[in-house]
């Protein structure tokens, strides 16, 4: 499995918007993360949405963090993007595979839990922490 490219940029961005404090336009974001403007605009206004970026209007505006870096995790960043973390489709209450007693469910539930786990584990504090300014 892999994540999604969107899911990459969002974690790109806040990982810019951490490592660089203050307000930044989309289009610094978007050349500096290597992501394509309009594809950019569309995720910060995702995570606008999400309450982890703030947008500003007007000539000093741009996007910031809405909060502090320790409070934004790597699992609220990859979410925002790509909705709740499972493993298998089965795992959605909308689906179902059609077999009764499918030893699978569990086996997915037990697997999404531990990755959902770890990857609300790291926040954007810890990951920034060590790695160099990329003005």
């Amino acid at each position: 499995m892999v994540m999604t490219l969107e899911a990459d940029y969002a974690v790109r961005i806040v990982e810019y918007l951490t490592r660089n404090p203050g307000r930044w336009d989309a289009k610094t974001i978007s050349e500096k993360m290597q992501i394509p403007l309009r594809f950019c605009l569309k995720i910060l206004r995702g995570l606008v949405g999400a309450g982890m970026v703030c947008s500003f209007k007007g000539a000093k505006g741009g996007y910031s963090l809405a909060r502090p870096a320790g409070e934004i995790t790597l699992l609220q960043v990859i979410e925002s993007v790509e909705g709740p973390y499972m493993l298998s489709r089965c795992q959605k209450e909308e689906y179902s595979c059609g077999r009764e007693h499918c030893k699978l469910h569990n086996i997915y539930e037990r697997v999404s839990e531990t990755v959902r786990k770890e990857l609300e584990a790291y926040t954007f504090d810890v990951i920034c922490e060590c790695g160099e300014r990329k003005d």
